[in-house]
């Protein structure tokens, strides 16, 4: 994580469409640095926050973001995992179920406080979608975005619908 990545300031409500959307780097399941404004050099991006790893609501979510990436490639969009577990834990995970995206681990839990989807009473992400385009300047902007409850999964769908 970078120092900009943990000087990120935290937010209480979930981000919206038309908000800078803070940039951030954060390590993949294979270790590899990811950064937002370097992804964007490359098309539109869906953040998908998530709780945890392993469990049954993420396990499904991640598994139809694998199983429609073509989808979202198709519209141009990259499809990235955010949670709070560690890239350890991702790679086991992705290797288990066979997940084709990356998933960035956000241990400080920065980037999920900074864009508002951060769940306290259990100190993990929350679970929510931000799909973030170039603005003005190449500046990170929020393009769509929906927070969740825990336990709803991320409707690829709906997702796809609300980019056109």
């Amino acid at each position: 994580m970078t120092t900009a990545t943990q000087e990120l300031t935290p937010r209480t409500d979930p981000i919206s469409a038309g908000e800078p959307a803070p940039d951030f780097t954060l390590k993949d399941q294979d270790q590899n640095d990811w950064t937002l404004s370097q992804a964007l050099e490359n098309g539109d991006v869906v953040l998908c926050f998530y709780p945890m790893d392993f469990s049954p609501v993420c396990s499904t979510e991640q598994k139809c973001a694998t199983d429609e990436m073509a989808s979202f490639q198709g519209k141009g969009l990259q499809v990235i995992g955010i949670s709070t577990d560690s890239f350890f834990t991702h790679k086991a995970w992705a290797d288990a179920l066979g997940l084709k995206q990356p998933l960035l681990a956000d241990m400080h839990r920065s980037v999920s406080k900074a864009y508002g989807i951060f769940f306290e009473p259990l100190n993990i992400s929350g679970r929510g979608t931000v799909v973030v385009t170039r603005g003005e300047g190449g500046t990170p902007t929020v393009k769509w975005a929906q927070a969740r409850e825990l336990g709803q999964a991320m409707d690829n769908a709906e997702v796809l619908g609300a980019i056109g």
